[in-house]
């Protein structure tokens, strides 16, 4: 398919680009989901899982390291914090209540 884009005046040829930029993107799409497809069905061919080759998929979740905690309840010694994430009600009520950081240090 051949045309003369001479002879389109500025709407038409700015439409014209819009419309091949659209093409573009659906091509690579496309082109993924081939390419995906043919990646899956040679792991399938080989007898392996995408998972046993990749790890999980999607949604995958970090392995937490735990992380040793920095901080005890004065008032009982088992409650434990890390100093990261929201600070447990304990460890604010004690700060209201004259404690500071240092006092509860571990």
């Amino acid at each position: 398919m051949t045309f003369d884009i001479n002879n389109l005046n500025h709407h038409q040829l700015k439409d014209l680009i819009g419309k091949a930029q659209q093409r573009q993107v659906e091509l690579r799409k496309e082109g993924i989901v081939e390419v995906r497809k043919k990646v899956h069905d040679l792991i399938k061919a080989e007898g392996y899982s995408f998972e046993e080759l990749f790890g999980s998929a999607r949604g995958k979740t970090r392995t937490s390291n735990t992380v040793p905690p920095k901080y005890y309840n004065p008032e009982n010694h088992n409650q434990t914090w890390s100093g990261r994430g929201k600070q447990p009600l304990w460890f604010e009520h004690a700060l209201r209540m004259g404690k500071q950081k240092q006092d509860m240090e571990i």
